[in-house]
């Protein structure tokens, strides 16, 4: 089987194949709680939106899916979150068996790995890291839950939430919304971090972790943790600005609006949990939280969008191209002209692609009278970046629109060259000539 398809092919239908799977298991009558109705499109929707750990929804999590669905949409999230090939890893690692070079690529492929050394302790690692890091949060969340939900049930939705959070998956399993802990600087602080984790990446944290022994961190980590902490720090910045006569947070004290703030400059990138109808926010704020979906985490993460790295990478190389220099270098590195090749292609391709589906839907989407095209865009924007906010389209999407929104949630999680490549059936093959080198007129 492997023989017949490329590893982007491989790791496109796995997902496909996950997701079918998981619209089966909610279409049961077991997943959805008694008076409830659930059709094969909220089936497909919901189980795409988890797989691709987005959190748009066309019903109400905690009110329309039984325990029974609600662990399946868990399941998804941490097989969305992880990719499906940390699990298949996880089986070779437990029945002690060697994994095949075809695997090992898999693997490579779907974390980002530069090379193929050590896939099975990097996979190991990144399965042990996120376990360790979703039962931490969900016992800092337990302080929350419990005493709002009894030790069962308040025990069931800090698991729950701590996985959410944990994969930017932005799914609220208990009952009532996010907006209810507007002014609770602890959940939103913890919920802060559990972002954060997720969405810096696997290969971030084990350089963090392995610093006192190795005494260095990769380029990749530098100009990751650099560029998400650039972007946090904008964020906030811009918020605090064009959101400062906001009602809703207006009538604040300091505190309380600082930290708001902050959560606001976190959660756009790829999170999705909402403090406050985005609606209400100015046209300014509207843009930048489009912006920072469009550029989502890091690469090897939980994340979308067109990643902190390839932004980092693309303001390098126009600096270093104002300043006259051919080389683009970092810390004593030059990148390479294919990383920089790769990383304006992406930037190229998903703008393209954003704007052909945000002109397709307002063919057919109705847009409120107060809302312009930014009603649309904004969705797109969101399950692109699998951040999962949203301006009220998505439960009013007629089924070309669900399809064309299912569409953009998978190729935002999945990748856009895996899905391009797929598609296209690519194979790297070295040309057998080149033409004649000729420039044309820029700018």
């Amino acid at each position: 089987m492997y023989k017949r398809f490329t590893l982007p092919q491989i790791l496109t239908w796995g997902f496909f194949g996950i997701i079918f799977l998981g619209t089966l298991l909610l279409l049961l009558p077991i997943a959805t709680t008694h008076g409830q109705h659930t059709d094969v499109m909220t089936a497909l929707f919901t189980a795409t939106s988890a797989t691709c750990i987005t959190g748009l929804t066309l019903v109400d999590t905690a009110n329309h899916w039984t325990i029974f669905g609600q662990i399946i949409l868990l399941i998804l999230i941490e097989i969305g979150a992880l990719g499906f090939m940390s699990f298949t890893v996880l089986l070779y690692t437990l029945t002690n068996r060697e994994m095949k070079l075809t695997t090992r690529l898999l693997v490579k492929d779907s974390l980002n790995l530069a090379n193929l050394a050590d896939t099975r302790t990097v996979m190991t690692y990144v399965i042990s890291l996120s376990l360790a890091i979703q039962v931490l949060g969900a016992l800092l969340l337990l302080p929350v839950f419990v005493p709002k939900f009894g030790w069962l049930s308040g025990t069931y939705y800090s698991l729950c939430h701590a996985i959410s959070s944990f994969g930017n998956a932005g799914f609220v399993f208990f009952p009532g919304d996010f907006k209810i802990f507007a002014d609770n600087t602890y959940m939103l602080l913890v919920t802060s971090v559990l972002i954060i984790a997720g969405g810096l990446g696997f290969l971030v944290w084990r350089d963090i972790l392995l610093y006192r022994q190795t005494h260095r961190v990769s380029l990749h980590t530098k100009i990751a943790m650099g560029t998400s902490g650039i972007l946090i720090m904008l964020a906030f910045l811009t918020f605090f600005v064009t959101e400062w006569q906001l009602p809703l947070l207006n009538h604040q004290n300091w505190w309380h609006r600082l930290v708001d703030t902050l959560f606001l400059a976190i959660t756009p990138r790829t999170a999705g949990f909402a403090i406050l109808p985005y609606a209400k926010l100015s046209l300014a704020g509207i843009a930048f939280t489009m912006l920072l979906m469009f550029i989502g985490g890091t690469p090897g993460s939980t994340a979308g969008g067109i990643k902190t790295t390839t932004l980092g990478l693309l303001t390098l190389q126009t600096w270093a191209a104002l300043r006259g220099k051919t080389d683009v270098t970092l810390g004593n590195r030059r990148f390479s002209q294919d990383n920089i090749n790769r990383a304006l292609m992406l930037t190229f391709i998903s703008a393209v692609f954003l704007v052909v589906t945000t002109l397709l839907l307002s063919l057919t989407e109705t847009v409120p009278r107060h809302f312009g095209i930014e009603y649309i865009a904004f969705e797109v924007f969101a399950a692109f970046s699998t951040a999962g906010l949203s301006l009220g389209l998505t439960p009013h999407l007629t089924t070309f629109g669900q399809i064309l929104i299912m569409l953009v949630m998978f190729v935002g999680r999945v990748g856009v060259f895996t899905v391009m490549f797929s598609v296209l059936n690519v194979h790297n093959r070295p040309a057998a000539f080149r033409y004649p080198q000729e420039n044309i007129l820029i700018g």
